[in-house]
């Protein structure tokens, strides 16, 4: 009985990586591309990856509204100036997308 137990919590415990994707690691997996409208966009399509996207997205939604507000501006412009600031940072090897709507690797 306490070998089953063992066992199932070693499982849990070596499974749980597979489950705590985060954005660097979905950024150099190529999971995730920076996308010009300072948003991060689907590259290979899971659960996963959609929920990490749903919460950065609304983060950084928030965090735009917030500048934009501060700075009198449309968060539109705080939306783009962010999306070139992000593709200019991005890591070689990581994708990005262009300004015609194309995923290519930095």
């Amino acid at each position: 009985m306490k070998n089953r137990l063992l066992i199932a919590i070693l499982s849990l415990i070596i499974s749980l990586p597979a489950f705590a994707l985060d954005l660097g690691d979905a950024k150099s997996q190529g999971l995730v591309g920076e996308k010009i409208n300072g948003y991060i966009g689907l590259i290979k399509e899971s659960d996963e990856v959609k929920a990490l996207i749903d919460e950065v997205n609304a983060k950084r939604k928030a965090a735009y509204a917030k500048v934009a507000a501060k700075n009198n501006l449309p968060i539109k412009d705080v939306e783009l100036l962010a999306g070139k600031k992000l593709i200019e940072k991005a890591q070689s090897g990581e994708i990005v997308e262009t300004q015609t709507g194309k995923w290519v690797k930095k």
